[in-house]
C-alpha cells in the first residue's frame, strides 16, 4: 500500500513538472517571438495550414486599425519567404530555441519548394507549396510543429484546399 501511495505522488509530481515546465517553454517561445519576429504576439494571431500541396504560415493583428502591427508583420514575412526561399531557417531556431522537425530536409530540398509572400487586409501570409513528396512531408512536419509550440489550436490535418498563388 506504502508503494503504490508513494508512487502515486511521484507520479502526480512528475505530472505538475511537467505541466510548469510546458507552461515556460510556451512563455519562453512568445518573448522569443516577439523579439525575433517584430510584433506583438499579444496582438496578433498566428495560423499555420496544411494543404494538399504544401501549406501556409498566417498572421494577422487583432486589431484592424493597428496599422503598426499590420506592417511589421508583412516586414517580418516579407523577410521569412526570402529567408525560407534560400533554405535559412534561422529565425524558428532563435523562437523556438530548436531546429524544428522538417527543416533539415526543406534545406536540402530548397529548389523543390516555392515560398510566395501574400498581403492580407490585416496583416499576410506565406503560402507555401510543392510537388515533392519527401518536401511535402518536410513542410507538414514543421507547419505541425509549430501549431503545437505557439499553440494555436491550428488543424494538424490537410485540409481539403490547395495553397494558393
Amino acid at each position: 500500500m506504502k508503494i503504490l501511495l508513494i508512487s502515486a505522488v511521484i507520479h502526480i509530481t512528475f505530472v505538475f513538472a511537467q505541466a510548469a515546465q510546458s507552461q515556460d517553454h510556451h512563455a519562453d517561445v512568445n518573448k522569443h517571438g516577439d523579439h525575433v519576429m517584430g510584433f506583438s504576439h499579444e496582438k496578433t494571431i498566428h495560423h499555420f495550414r496544411l494543404y494538399p500541396n504544401g501549406g501556409a504560415i498566417e498572421v494577422e493583428a487583432i486589431d484592424g486599425k493597428d496599422t503598426a502591427s499590420q506592417q511589421q508583420i508583412r516586414s517580418h514575412l516579407t523577410h521569412i519567404t526570402s529567408m525560407f526561399a534560400a533554405g535559412n531557417f534561422q529565425a524558428p531556431l532563435l523562437v523556438h530555441s530548436q531546429t524544428p522537425p522538417g527543416v533539415p530536409a526543406l534545406q536540402k530540398l530548397k529548389d523543390k519548394v516555392a515560398y510566395v509572400f501574400v498581403e492580407t487586409k490585416q496583416g499576410g501570409s506565406v503560402q507555401i507549396k510543392t510537388s515533392n513528396k519527401k518536401a511535402l512531408e518536410a513542410v507538414y512536419q514543421f507547419l505541425r510543429f509549430q501549431i503545437t509550440d505557439h499553440q494555436t489550436g491550428d488543424a494538424l490535418t490537410v485540409s481539403e484546399v490547395s495553397a494558393t498563388p
